[in-house]
């Protein structure tokens, strides 16, 4: 883990109510692994807000880095307002992220809302790495989705809105259809009921996918000091910064 200042280096627009901006921060980047996290001190004097805020790593660019956050607080807020040349304090890589196979594979990447922050640089990755990818979306309508230009272009994505706006209506888990077949193994990142449908439908589909998932909760410090973060899991209690952020979703649901 390293402690560092890191540069603002621009924001820009993500989707509606969404933003991404990237820093500079070298000891940020070095060795994270897809689906790691940085806690960000979203104030000037470690005031208000006094606990750092985790933010998945969206895209990972040698010594730059993006995060992808919807604009929900004070925090959030704050960061929103953080000029090119702005420092913020920072810590991680934190938390055990996501492992992709060895050997090249069909991955299928569900994100819902803005839990498809890891799953952009989980792709690149994948992308790089020899794997066919297909990453699904899930939002309330066709504003608050990621568009496709933030994919490689190897990647197909897949959208649903519940309104229908974009792509079929209703929630992703209830269209993963010929793609849960298609994949040899599945990642996931998004709120908690959306864990628990997943697990729903994956359950009995009678294939050895191994769905990893990274559980969004809420972490004051992101190593394991404060509990947190505690979750209930099939093997006892966890910590979902120091234990997590990744779990087997049969594991929790």
């Amino acid at each position: 883990m390293n402690i560092e200042t890191a540069m603002v280096l621009s924001t820009e627009r993500a989707y509606e109510g969404a933003l991404i901006t990237w820093f500079h921060a070298p000891g940020l980047t070095a060795n994270a692994d897809p689906g790691q996290f940085v806690m960000v001190h979203c104030s000037a004097d470690g005031g208000d807000p006094m606990f750092a805020r985790a933010f998945s790593y969206h895209r990972i660019d040698g010594d730059r880095f993006a995060l992808l956050y919807a604009v929900v607080g004070r925090g959030t807020a704050w960061l929103a307002g953080r000029q090119r040349g702005d420092q913020v304090r920072m810590y991680g890589p934190l938390g055990n992220g996501f492992r992709l196979p060895q050997e090249a594979g069909n991955l299928l990447l569900v994100g819902g809302g803005v839990g498809i922050a890891p799953l952009v640089d989980t792709a690149e990755r994948a992308i790089t790495a020899g794997h066919h990818v297909v990453a699904m979306m899930g939002a309330r309508d066709a504003d608050h989705l990621l568009p496709a230009s933030a994919w490689p272009k190897e990647v197909e994505y897949v959208v649903v809105t519940e309104d229908g706006s974009a792509g079929p209506a209703g929630f992703v888990t209830q269209h993963l259809g010929k793609y849960q077949e298609w994949a040899s193994r599945i990642y996931a990142c998004g709120p908690n009921p959306m864990f628990a449908s997943l697990a729903e439908v994956l359950r009995f589909n009678g294939r050895r996918q191994s769905p990893e998932i990274l559980m969004e909760e809420n972490m004051p410090c992101g190593w394991g000091m404060c509990y947190g973060c505690a979750i209930f899991t099939k093997h006892g209690v966890r910590l979902c910064c120091k234990d997590g952020p990744r779990f087997n979703l049969f594991d929790v649901y």
